[in-house]
């Protein structure tokens, strides 16, 4: 059995962690869709890039980190949308949002670099 290496688990953490924040946002119909949304892309970005830990090829696992990164990104969007409506807890939102911009970066260059 093979160990996970740091970004998974970051990855993996993060999502959990963006579950634990939408269980502060308040239950009225506008957060909805933003609870959907930010909860389906922050844990896609991670399960694509454990799935990307089992790629057929170089192209496979560029693939499957550049969805990672697109769905990080997405998650980045909607954390900067909470931010700006001032939605739920505001520590674990802030810390978020720089969470989401790090791992988008950390992504981009791991998509950037296998592009080749």
């Amino acid at each position: 059995m093979r160990e996970k290496n740091d970004l998974e688990e970051r990855l993996f953490c993060f999502s959990v962690n963006v579950m634990k924040y939408l269980k502060t946002l308040t239950a009225v119909i506008e957060n909805n869709v933003i609870r959907y949304q930010l909860a389906k892309a922050s844990s896609s970005s991670g399960a694509n890039y454990e799935e990307s830990q089992a790629g057929a090829s170089r192209a496979d696992f560029h693939h499957k980190v550049e969805i990672a990164l697109r769905e990080m990104r997405e998650s980045n969007y909607w954390l900067r949308m909470c931010d700006a409506l001032e939605l739920g807890d505001i520590e674990m939102r802030k810390a978020l949002v720089k969470e989401s911009g790090e791992l988008k970066s950390i992504l981009g260059t791991i998509a950037s670099k296998t592009s080749k």
